[in-house]
This record gives structure tokens, C-alpha cells and sequence, in this order.
């Protein structure tokens, strides 16, 4: 038998060693982070100059000496470290460890299936006030079913996506329970619930939340993640809930892509992303040329456009353009990792693009090996790219972009290209995001395998005398609204004022 004495020690001597571990791996993240964002970050000498050389060298030593007290946090000290920058194109992200066994399971993280009969539910709830019941979403449907030994209720899986029937999703304890202030929530009682989220990820934790019946206890909000609306016999009033409901406690932004006429003078298009959504616009436009092309006012909306390649909005912007422009390129910084992503992907055939593609790529890494541990051009861009598109359109002959602080990076550069032109104007009511000097982002595993850093590969050639980070575009038209960050696929009061100062007039 061990003594309580010597497993004591045992214990302690495994506590410390396995801090001793976590410190060790921390720090040589650290020590990477640091070595590669002064080789491969090329705002560095730009940003590490003067007072900020000192400044940045004690963030280093106070940063050291924080990861030897709390290792735990490492994630936390190696975004500080790169936040010192403030480049939103450089930054930490956290990704499945060697730690954890990230495999999908058959049961979720509550550890047992429910089998539900769905029709004996649908039955039996009809008409309750109660939580229990069958809840149908966008995503799916949810049957939740009252657990007999600990009097809770469970949210089981019917046909919600990436889950099978019958693994648990959500726990819903009622809050009054557990001595919530529900003072800015629905009554407690039978109305308010404390949520515990399981995973299907092994090695996942659990999440918390809350979540709250609402409209007659028709409408089930999941704080912060999902809403559902309680099933009926009659689908086609479902869809029509689920469509037309606007949550109280939404997931983040939700800005989706719409379009449409707007009167007989205005048509409006809602691009919320240019990463992934070219197919999209493109055909949106095509689609309704005529509609576009018929009417002298278009309203672009990009609110909470964060970026994505440039390509993606070069239709768009030619319903814009009104003369030739220069648009400044970028120099690429020719360090030893940047050639070393460019050579592996063309060993490994992973480049976009084709023949072309690689073409492109042989060019760059030609100019780079050149110039090693410069700046190089792009043989095949140029220093600076004069814009000549073939055709000025009658129409539209007022366009006005909506914009807010959440548009950063290809959004931005949209943004430049478009205010070159004679029939934009812009509306907000503040500056864009600002995140666009250094860009063309790539991705580098820290040696733990628990972190990759993100960082740019080029410096715009705007720089020094027309920076955009941390700066921001500004709007033309200040829009007298509160800004609405919950718009789904629905139209607000920013798109009405836009509309109708378009409509008021022509251009001054």
C-alpha cells in the first residue's frame, strides 16, 4: 500500500512536471513567434523603429516572464505579442493539438443516445406551453424529450445537419434552479434555461449558455447560437416562421447575401463576403442586367464584408468605372519561408489556377531568389497596374455603397477602386475596419502543433504616403441610423435613406 505521504509526493512531482512541460512548449512557440514575425512579417521594420524598439523588446521579456508563471495561457501571450502590430492580417490561431483526439463520435459528449418517436412527441406536445416538443430550424429538427431521472429536459437530434438522429445536443436545466438573475431575460421558471451544448468532439469541452421561450412559447432561442420555432401540422407556416423571425439573442453578426428592385429606380445587391461568393455575384448580375441596367440608381451593400480575393468583385465594380485609374500593387517579400510555401506547392501540385497558375508562381519565385530577404515586383503585374476597363455604362448613374467598420482587406481595395469613380458615393457611419497595407495572408504551424500564425507575405506600394490601417475609409454620407448588425436577408432603414437620397436627386 502507498502511503498518503508518498503519493503526495508522487502527485506533486507529476503536477510539476507536467507544468514544467506545458512552460517548456510555450516558451519555444515563444521564441518561433518571435524569430519568424522579424524574418517573414514585412511591416516589421516599418512598425520596429525609434521608441517602438524598446517598447517591444520589454513586451518580449514581460511576455517570457508571464509564460513561466501562468503556461496555461500561452494562446493568450502569443496573440499579445502579435497584436503589438496591429495587423489584423498577423495573429494567432488555436488548432487541434497532438493533445486531443478530435474524432468525431457516434455518441455525443453526454456519453448516450435517446431514441425519440417522433410522431408519439409531435402527439402528446401538441399544443404545450411547456419546452418539450418537436422544434424545427433551417438546419433541421429537434425533438426535446424530459429526462424521467433528473426531471431536465434534453435536446435530441432528429435531422439537425452533421448530427445523427438521436445523440444529444443540448441539456436545458431550468434556470430558476440555478439561481440565475434574469433580470434582462423572459421570467424564469418554465421559460428561461441554463444550456449545457455537448460536442461531438472527443476531447471538446462542453459548452454554456442560456436559452429562453418567446412569442406564446412558440419561438426556442438558444442564446447566442440557434433559434427553432415549435413544429405544427401545417409546414409551409414553420418555413415561413423560421424565415421571418429576427432572433433577441443571435449568433454574432448575421449579414447574409440578397438582392432585389427596390422601385423603379433603384436595384439593390447585397454582396457580405467576396471570399467564396464570385459564382454568386456574378450571376446575380447576369441574371438581372436588365433590371441593373434599366434604372439609374444601384445600392451596394457591403456591410460586414471582411475581404477575400479581389478577383470576386472585378464584375461588380465595371458596373461602376467611369475612367481609367492607376491602382497601386504590392511588393512581395522574398524571405526564406516565403519561397520555401511557393517551391512545396509547386512540388505538391496544390496551386490554383493551372498552367497559369504555376507560370505565375515560377515568375515570383524567380524575382525572389534574386533578392533574397528583400522586396520583390511581380514580373507579371508590374509595379503599378493602370485600370482601362472597355465600357462606361449609361447605367446605373448614382451608385452608393454602404459600408461599416466591419469591411477590411479586398473589401477595402474594392472600396479604393470604386471611389475612383464619378458615380459613387459611400455611406456609413463610421470608418471601415482597416486592414489592408500588408496582405496575401499565409499560414505557419507553431512547433507545438497546437497554434498556427497567420501572417502577410506583401507591403502595398500606397505605403508610406497613403496608409489604410488602423485608419479606416471614410463614408461620404454619415447614415443617421443606429448600425444593425442582425440583417439576415432583410432590408433595414440604412438601405430606405440610401435609396431615397439617391432617388432625392443627382450627384452635386
Amino acid at each position: 500500500m502507498i502511503k498518503k505521504s508518498v503519493f503526495f509526493a508522487l502527485t506533486l512531482w507529476l503536477s510539476c512536471n507536467f507544468s514544467f512541460s506545458q512552460q517548456s512548449a510555450c516558451m519555444t512557440d515563444f521564441d518561433f513567434v518571435v524569430r519568424k514575425v522579424k524574418s517573414n512579417y514585412p511591416g516589421y521594420n516599418d512598425k520596429v523603429k525609434g521608441d517602438k524598439v524598446q517598447e517591444l523588446a520589454r513586451l518580449e521579456q514581460d511576455l517570457r516572464r508571464r509564460i513561466t508563471l501562468h503556461p496555461d495561457s500561452c494562446g493568450y501571450f502569443l496573440s499579445e505579442y502579435t497584436d503589438f502590430f496591429r495587423d489584423e492580417h498577423l495573429r494567432i490561431r488555436r488548432v487541434p493539438g497532438p493533445d486531443r483526439e478530435w474524432v468525431q463520435s457516434d455518441t455525443s459528449s453526454y456519453g448516450k443516445n435517446i431514441p425519440v418517436d417522433t410522431n408519439k412527441l409531435f402527439s402528446m406536445t401538441s399544443g404545450s406551453r411547456t419546452i418539450e416538443g418537436l422544434w424545427a430550424s433551417s438546419w433541421g429538427e429537434l425533438a426535446v424529450v424530459k429526462d424521467q431521472a433528473s426531471g431536465n429536459y434534453l435536446g435530441v437530434s432528429v435531422s439537425v445537419a452533421h448530427w445523427k438522429p438521436g445523440q444529444v445536443m443540448y441539456e436545458f436545466l431550468p434556470a430558476k434552479q440555478q439561481g440565475l438573475n434574469a433580470a434582462n431575460h423572459p421570467p424564469a421558471g418554465d421559460t428561461v434555461f441554463n444550456v449545457i451544448a455537448q460536442t461531438l468532439w472527443k476531447g471538446a469541452r462542453t459548452g454554456k449558455t442560456l436559452a429562453s421561450l418567446h412569442l406564446n412559447r412558440r419561438i426556442l432561442e438558444i442564446h447566442d447560437d440557434k433559434f427553432l420555432v415549435r413544429k405544427t401540422s401545417i409546414p409551409r407556416n414553420d418555413e415561413a416562421f423560421i424565415r421571418s423571425y429576427i432572433p433577441l439573442y443571435p449568433n454574432a453578426s448575421n449579414i447574409y447575401f440578397t438582392y432585389g428592385v427596390l422601385s423603379d429606380s433603384t436595384f439593390y445587391i447585397r454582396p457580405n463576403s467576396f471570399d467564396g461568393f464570385r459564382d454568386m455575384i456574378e450571376k446575380t448580375i447576369r441574371d438581372h442586367w436588365k433590371d441593373i441596367m434599366s434604372r439609374p440608381n444601384l445600392v451596394i451593400d457591403i456591410r460586414g464584408n471582411g475581404g477575400g480575393q479581389d478577383d470576386e468583385w472585378q464584375m461588380l465594380f465595371s458596373l461602376l468605372y467611369t475612367s481609367p485609374f492607376i491602382s497601386k500593387g504590392v511588393d512581395w517579400y522574398a524571405c526564406e519561408d516565403n519561397i520555401k510555401t511557393y517551391e512545396d506547392d509547386l512540388k505538391a501540385g496544390t496551386l490554383r489556377g493551372g498552367e497559369e497558375g504555376k507560370k505565375w508562381t515560377v515568375a515570383l519565385l524567380n524575382e525572389m531568389k534574386k533578392n533574397p530577404g528583400g522586396f520583390v515586383v511581380h514580373p507579371m503585374m508590374g509595379h503599378d497596374d493602370t485600370v482601362k476597363l472597355d465600357t462606361v455604362y449609361k447605367n446605373p448613374r448614382q451608385v452608393g455603397i454602404i459600408i461599416n467598420e466591419g469591411n477590411g482587406s479586398s473589401a477595402e481595395q474594392f472600396l479604393l477602386a470604386a471611389k475612383t469613380s464619378k458615380k459613387v458615393r459611400l455611406f456609413g457611419d463610421q470608418n471601415t475596419r482597416g486592414v489592408l497595407d500588408y496582405s496575401n495572408s499565409i499560414p505557419i504551424d507553431l512547433p507545438s502543433g497546437k497554434y498556427y500564425m497567420r501572417y502577410p507575405m506583401t507591403r502595398s506600394r500606397r505605403l508610406p504616403q497613403n496608409p489604410i490601417d488602423n485608419i479606416g475609409i471614410a463614408p461620404d454620407v454619415i447614415v443617421p441610423y443606429p448600425p444593425n448588425y442582425q440583417l439576415f436577408d432583410k432590408l433595414d432603414i440604412w438601405v430606405e435613406f440610401v435609396k431615397d437620397w439617391l432617388e432625392a436627386g443627382a450627384n452635386p
